[in-house]
């Protein structure tokens, strides 16, 4: 007797699909997330003392103290709070204060 019909061939076409689809995933996913977190980066390294931003939970505010993970920030009332960097909005600061 033979060797079993279409036995032993066919495994390389399901690696192929596999690392097909994970190159995608990191196409569609991931670059695109990286990239984000670069210019988010960028973005907080470069504002600071006398900015207006946006915070994520939507508070405008002045920048007026500027530390290693912080920033104290004046409102419209003169209210001052003090952020950590994470919390300032890259995207909304953008739309609402263009220049900043």
């Amino acid at each position: 007797m033979g060797p079993p019909a279409g036995g032993g061939q066919g495994g390389g076409m399901n690696t192929t699909g596999l690392i097909l689809m994970l190159v995608v995933f990191f196409a569609f996913m991931v670059w695109p997330q990286m990239r984000r977190n670069k210019e988010n980066k960028k973005f907080r390294a470069g504002i600071g003392k006398g900015d207006k931003v946006v915070l994520v939970s939507g508070i405008h505010g002045k920048i007026i103290e500027d530390s290693e993970t912080t920033y104290t920030i004046e409102t419209e009332n003169q209210g001052r709070l003090k952020i950590e960097k994470s919390a300032v909005s890259m995207e909304s600061t953008k739309a609402v204060y263009p220049k900043s």
